[in-house]
């Protein structure tokens, strides 16, 4: 901290402790942290790709990148971009089993869930949550991709995890009437934390990978 109120400008230094989704991190953070790395040859980078929920404070993080509908917490979060989903399928579930049509058609439904949830979604101004149920489970995005592939149910997931299925079609969207409202990519730190300029450093530049990129850019057309 006295260094960088000494030196405000230039090269970062030190240790940068981050941690990252794993379904999500190893695709749009990594890239980051290389590009900060590349910038900045003092800097040392430590990331942590989990799904679990890190305690930053009890191990030690400078800060997380978090993804979804953050919860009420006394961590300071800085939104970095928007994050789009949709219910997705595959070709023989539906065939198998018929689409849900409206919200409360998804208790009829196999739900690939992470664990037990609520799930959200917009008819018109009005936001209607419902509480899915399924025998398939995992704490891990990409683990819930593979299950909807295979036809095991219906599954609620970023466009960034599901763009390349859904454009071979071996998932589709479904109940698009009903999209999720918006969530979001945040960087969060610890409360009464010094600003750390690494981290604001960070900061910017998600903001500008995820500005430019197709699947946090802009809301994606309905299906």
């Amino acid at each position: 901290m006295a260094r960088e109120s000494i030196l405000p400008t230039g090269d970062l230094r030190g240790r940068l402790r981050v941690a990252a989704p794993l379904s999500f991190g190893p695709l749009h953070v990594a890239p980051v942290l290389a590009d900060m790395a590349r910038r900045h040859p003092r800097l040392q980078i430590q990331a942590c790709y989990t799904d679990r929920f890190v305690d930053l404070i009890a191990e030690g993080y400078d800060c997380a990148i978090r993804v979804g509908y953050l919860p009420d917490s006394n961590l300071i979060a800085r939104r970095v971009g928007p994050v789009y989903g949709k219910l997705v399928a595959s070709p023989d579930y539906i065939a198998a089993h018929g689409s849900p049509e409206t919200p409360e058609d998804i208790t009829g439904h196999e739900a690939l869930m992470q664990s037990t949830e609520s799930w959200h979604f917009m008819d018109g101004g009005k936001t209607i949550t419902v509480r899915p149920q399924g025998r398939f489970k995992a704490d891990n995005g990409l683990a819930l991709v593979a299950a909807a592939t295979a036809g095991l149910g219906v599954a609620y997931l970023p466009d960034c995890l599901t763009h390349d299925h859904v454009a071979s079609g071996a998932l589709v969207p479904i109940m698009t009437g009903y999209p999720p409202p918006p969530a979001g990519a945040y960087v969060v730190r610890p409360p009464g934390q010094h600003l750390a300029r690494k981290i604001r450093v960070l900061t910017g530049l998600l903001i500008a990978f995820f500005g430019q990129s197709p699947y946090f850019a802009a809301a994606p057309a309905a299906a």
